[in-house]
């Protein structure tokens, strides 16, 4: 019998050139996103990619509307070579921000500067009146002369299905549960559109446009007309299983006695930590209803005394920060508040109460600083991304 044949394996690649060509294109998006305006020659030395490869990614990129070409600042000699960088000057994305009393549209470019000044538009009471008036501000913004629109973000208060792409639950505007504005948007006006909740959207703005840029480990406390958090672990956002994470404000602090929640139980932190618990305190002063919009502005012009109100809210407030800080151990929480304009002083008595509720080696290795990103920009930034994966994904 003759001997066995040795059986010889060779290794097979699976990649396809499709897929090389798509994260070609991530790693010249990605590197123009975060360093700036460059040239073709400056694309291929900082990526290592050759320049014919950087030609034919950037070749996919300009057609797709991302990127755009702009001229560099005259040299002493020699002709400067065009520099590229994310489309802005005749590509503009949405962001909207959805929210109790009123909601605000901007326009942006890719790289994330808005586009003039931001809309607001009272909130009306039913969806269909909703997306008519979302519609309507988006379409006089799509009617600029000479602007081509990519997409628009929308960031949702509540618990949002990122399965679904939808409203789940939402205690303060319940006529959006069951409904995704983004896809209804997107059918009526033909363009790309991305669903975010609220406090997802604020960590994608502090980290695109805020304080946390370079930051892997961080949380956003948002506290409005309700109390949502919003978690960075790793460089990740911290979502659930379904998306529905973060729903802070609806855990139980007034154990007897607390005021009924927007979502059926009591006590829940929202009702003593928020705007709408500010709210609540003034329409008892005052003897007449207050929204939570109004309230800033009455208790910023003295209008009514609220400081011993303001000081129960700030030590709810704290408790939710502790143990945001307890439970997470990031290396900031951000406060993204209204409140904090009422009193300049509010922040740092917040912090002290989080040090002494906080355990003391988590307390020493995080820092708590006011948010400077907005639900809008978040919005902006949840988009762009939207677009950036459509395109170059970052696993194909």
């Amino acid at each position: 019998m003759p001997p066995t044949a040795s059986r010889v394996t060779t290794a097979v690649t699976t990649i396809r050139p499709a897929v090389v060509g798509k994260l070609n294109e991530r790693q010249v998006l990605r590197l123009l996103q975060t360093r700036g305006p460059m040239s073709r020659a400056e694309v291929a030395r900082e990526s290592g990619l050759s320049a014919p490869t950087v030609s034919k990614a950037v070749a996919s990129l300009l057609k797709a509307g991302l990127l755009e070409e702009a001229d560099a600042p005259e040299l002493a000699r020699g002709r400067p070579a065009p520099r590229l960088r994310l489309a802005t000057s005749s590509t503009q994305v949405f962001g909207i921000a959805i929210d109790v009393g009123h909601c605000e549209v901007v326009s942006a470019g890719l790289d994330g500067v808005l586009h003039g000044d931001t809309l607001k538009v009272p909130t009306p009471g039913t969806y269909p009146e909703l997306i008519d008036v979302l519609e309507d501000s988006l379409r006089e913004l799509m009617a600029k002369p000479g602007m081509t629109t990519l997409g628009c973000g929308v960031s949702l208060p509540g618990l949002v299905d990122f399965r679904k792409a939808s409203g789940v639950l939402s205690p303060n505007i319940p006529m959006t549960n069951g409904h995704s504005p983004a896809a209804d948007l997107a059918r009526r006006l033909g363009i790309e559109c991305t669903l975010l909740q609220e406090s997802h959207a604020l960590c994608l703005a502090e980290r695109h446009y805020g304080l946390a840029r370079g930051l892997d480990d961080f949380a956003v406390l948002d506290v409005g007309a309700g109390v949502g958090l919003g978690v960075m672990l790793g460089g990740r956002l911290l979502k659930g299983n379904s998306g529905l994470a973060g729903e802070i404000g609806h855990v139980t602090v007034v154990a007897s006695g607390g005021r009924k929640c927007g979502c059926g139980n009591f006590g829940c932190l929202e009702t003593v930590a928020s705007d709408s618990a500010l709210a609540y305190h003034a329409s008892r002063k005052l003897n007449r209803a207050v929204n939570a919009d109004e309230v800033i502005e009455l208790a910023k012009s003295d209008a009514v005394d609220l400081t011993a109100e303001l000081e129960e809210i700030a030590g709810y407030l704290a408790i939710g920060a502790a143990a945001v800080v307890n439970l997470f151990n990031p290396q900031v929480v951000f406060i993204h508040s209204p409140l904090l304009d009422i009193d300049p002083g509010l922040l740092v008595r917040v912090v002290e109460r989080v040090g002494q509720r906080a355990l003391p080696p988590t307390f020493a290795d995080c820092r708590l600083l006011r948010a400077e990103g907005s639900k809008c920009q978040g919005a902006v930034a949840g988009i762009i991304q939207h677009l950036t994966d459509a395109v170059a994904p970052d696993v194909v």
